[in-house]
């Protein structure tokens, strides 16, 4: 049985009017194909992405399972249409706590026309982007089974400044999210989700590293998902943070070179998170 994803914190999410992804109880994302050359190009990286044998197998585990495509039931109703069948990767958590972040300090890619590079500046220069890099798309935080999700509204999260990217950041790993906005961030998590030899930084390195070196794609307008459990981790227990590479609509070959603008922004996220 196809649903509607619960915990889906940035894209398009699937309405009565437009159509979005659906996941399935097997731990599948189906994600519906957009009908220009964005979709063919997804495609063609997980094609291509699955199958290169220059990709590190340390390095795979940071993108989610590729199962191919298949036509299913649009989410709007309006007949069959082809989807990516990927990994739902948060599908192992009860209650995860999520951060989707774009990264690159451009998001729009070489070969794209004058009106979209356009757009997207302006959208850049209006967000965090330019300035840091990368910005916060979308983000829940698990309080507790009473006061269930924090979950700022999209609104909010377009206006973000750096200083409120910082505190959200801090915020992501504090015990204290929920019960009172107006409350310093105790950043109680910090040092179990954040950091550890398996915490979000040392993944975050390890794919820097990867990055400082490979030049086989350059990732225009792709995010960072960082997920754990918050539960499990107040429990004293492992915080299952993993870290995700998504949305590959816009990746080009890299043509010989360093993919510098994403290497900046993944950079800075880094900085952002240790100085937690």
């Amino acid at each position: 049985m196809l649903k509607v994803p619960d915990h889906q914190v940035a894209g398009h999410r699937a309405c009565d009017e437009m159509i979005g992804p659906l996941v399935d109880d097997s731990g599948h994302f189906y994600k519906p194909l957009q009908n220009d050359e964005r979709g063919s190009a997804e495609v063609a990286f997980y094609t291509s992405f699955s199958s290169n044998n220059n990709i590190p197998n340390h390095i795979g585990r940071f993108f989610p399972l590729f199962h191919g495509t298949q036509l299913i039931e649009a989410s709007d109703g309006s007949g069959l249409h082809p989807h990516l069948v990927l990994q739902d990767v948060v599908s192992s958590y009860v209650n995860p706590s999520i951060m989707d972040v774009k990264i690159g300090s451009r998001t729009w890619y070489p070969e794209a026309s004058e009106e979209y590079i356009h757009k997207c500046f302006k959208k850049d220069r209006e967000s965090t982007s330019l300035a840091l890099g990368f910005m916060i798309s979308g983000l829940q935080v698990h309080g507790s089974e009473e006061s269930g999700f924090w979950k700022p509204d999209k609104k909010l999260i377009k206006n973000f400044t750096s200083k409120d990217v910082r505190l959200v950041l801090r915020k992501f790993v504090s015990s204290n999210t929920s019960a009172d906005s107006g409350m310093d961030p105790d950043c109680s998590f910090a040092s179990t989700v954040y950091g550890g030899s398996a915490g979000i930084l040392a993944q975050l390195l390890e794919l820097k590293e990867w990055f400082e070196d490979q030049t086989i794609f350059h990732f225009c307008s792709c995010s960072v998902l960082m997920i754990y459990d918050k539960d499990s981790v107040s429990k004293g227990r492992s915080s299952g943070a993993e870290v995700k590479l998504v949305d590959f609509t816009h990746v080009v070959e890299g043509k010989g070179i360093i993919d510098h603008n994403f290497l900046g922004g993944l950079c800075s996220l880094i900085k952002f998170i240790s100085e937690i």
